[in-house]
């Protein structure tokens, strides 16, 4: 999976996105619609963003955007695991996942700190 071109933080979200999505799926239903449906689209919304920010000459918001939704993100499965709707194993991969994601988006940030828009 993953163009040549694409740059590696893409990959990697891809990479989750393909493991969260059925991961949320099996929710209990009671609380799909309310802990799944969230996770679901703050994920993807991060997708959408990563591929904004790739093309966008002003990145700095659109990264500040992306980082406020991994912090959502990483409440929401906090509380997943917490209320055990989401199994300890699966709760620290997401960890780790959003950790390097983390990372990599902090280092776009400091690279686009010293850049004009």
């Amino acid at each position: 999976m993953g163009n040549v071109d694409e740059p590696v933080i893409f990959t990697r979200w891809m990479q989750f996105l393909e493991w969260l999505l059925p991961t949320t799926e099996k929710f209990p239903k009671r609380v799909r619609f309310t802990f799944a449906d969230r996770i679901d689209s703050l994920a993807l919304d991060i997708a959408e963003d990563l591929v904004e920010a790739r093309y966008s000459r002003d990145k700095q918001p659109i990264l500040r955007r992306i980082n406020l939704r991994l912090e959502k993100l990483r409440i929401l499965l906090r509380l997943c695991h917490s209320l055990r709707y989401l199994p300890h194993q699966a709760y620290e991969h997401a960890s780790k996942s959003l950790n390097e994601v983390g990372r990599m988006l902090g280092g776009w940030i400091k690279e686009q700190q010293g850049k004009v828009p």
